[in-house]
């Protein structure tokens, strides 16, 4: 028999180091260690947000199609990032990647202090919004019953994000 799959959604940052190639990097190992890359936005510089006192970031958006239950693609996600250096010193510091789950299907999940799907600040941030609205503008978020193309348009806030 075979597992059903789900689409899960990713968004990848740094700003530290070779931010391209960590990014790359990552993007191989969610291919061998989550599944099917099957979009991938364009990558967007961004302005730190939340400690503006750090390198701007390099952002992707990923679609990826998975048969792993949410906490293993959480756990898969926190095993990348280690494997390619990330050390968690402070919260919303520099770091070489960060992994963020910003949606499992449709599900909503809630496990405190471990796993909160959709990301519970996505739609606050354009840094999020920008690059999975070009992947998947139609997705709606199973909280709000919004599209992102319409979180987006209706997003206040207005830090820098630029495709490069």
């Amino acid at each position: 028999m075979a597992l059903d799959s789900e689409n899960v959604y990713l968004l990848l940052g740094g700003n530290l180091g070779d931010r391209i190639k960590i990014i790359n990097d990552a993007v191989r190992q969610i291919e061998i260690g989550i599944g099917e890359v099957t979009a991938r936005s364009s990558v967007y510089e961004t302005e730190a947000w939340g400690n503006t006192n750090q390198p701007g970031f390099l952002n992707v958006a990923l679609e990826v199609k998975t048969i792993l239950p949410p906490l293993a693609v959480l756990k898969k996600a926190l095993e990348i990032e280690h494997n390619l250096g990330r050390v968690r010193l402070e919260k919303w510091g520099s770091r070489l990647i960060d992994i963020d789950l910003i949606f499992y299907g449709s599900q909503i999940i809630d496990i405190a202090d471990v796993l909160q799907v959709p990301h519970p600040h996505m739609h606050e941030r354009k840094f999020v919004l920008k690059p999975l609205a070009e992947i998947a503008p139609d997705l709606l978020h199973p909280v709000f019953n919004k599209s992102i193309a319409t979180l987006l348009a209706g997003l206040s806030d207005h830090l820098a994000v630029s495709k490069i």
